[in-house]
């Protein structure tokens, strides 16, 4: 089970030499009203939270392991919310929304339930930004973990039959945890 790998690993995953992505980081920050109320899906090990706090940001980190969140506590010096995406029952109570490689482990046939409870937890016009693993079918990697692998055609479908204003998917080649080479998404949109 995918929890169970970020459980026995926390330690590992959260101090690896990992930098945030400030040019995606910045760039969302940019769409925002100073201090914008900011709830962060998957923070991981924290160092996202650490970036937007530090920028005078207010975040709710939330991690669906309860490990990692403590791993993400020692850095960032606040606590994290152990919260799995389909807890998520905020309303209209965040500007925006940061999910950087966290939504992509939400099984296909949920993920249309999963935006809903984002959107729901969106100010009007905030701002949503998520990445995933491109690909074209689900399944796990090495690890065991479950990706869903959407394609950049399917998640623009699924984002506007949502309801999702200006979806912004950008694709670019990277890496990951597993250090294989991967095809991301990265997204951008507005409730």
């Amino acid at each position: 089970m995918t929890t169970s790998f970020y459980d026995n690993n926390a330690e590992t995953y959260a101090t690896r030499d990992r930098k945030p992505p400030t040019t995606r980081l910045d760039a969302f920050l940019a769409a925002l009203p100073k201090q914008a109320r900011i709830l962060e899906l998957g923070c991981g090990g924290g160092q996202d939270c650490a970036y937007m706090l530090a920028r005078g940001f207010d975040v709710l980190p939330t991690d669906g392991s309860a490990e990692l969140a403590r791993q993400a506590e020692k850095l960032i010096g606040s606590p994290v919310k152990v919260m799995r995406f389909e807890e998520l029952a905020a309303r209209e109570e965040f500007d925006g929304v940061w999910a950087e490689a966290s939504l992509l482990h939400v099984p296909r046939a949920d993920l249309p339930s999963i935006l809903t409870l984002i959107r729901n937890a969106l100010k009007e016009n905030g701002v949503f930004h998520a990445s995933f693993k491109a690909g074209s079918a689900e399944g796990h990697d090495g690890f065991g973990r479950y990706y869903n692998y959407p394609s950049k055609e399917w998640l623009r479908e699924l984002l506007v039959a949502g309801g999702w204003k200006g979806v912004v998917i950008n694709e670019a080649d990277g890496g990951g945890y597993d250090n294989k080479p991967t095809s991301w998404l990265y997204l951008s949109t507005l409730k």
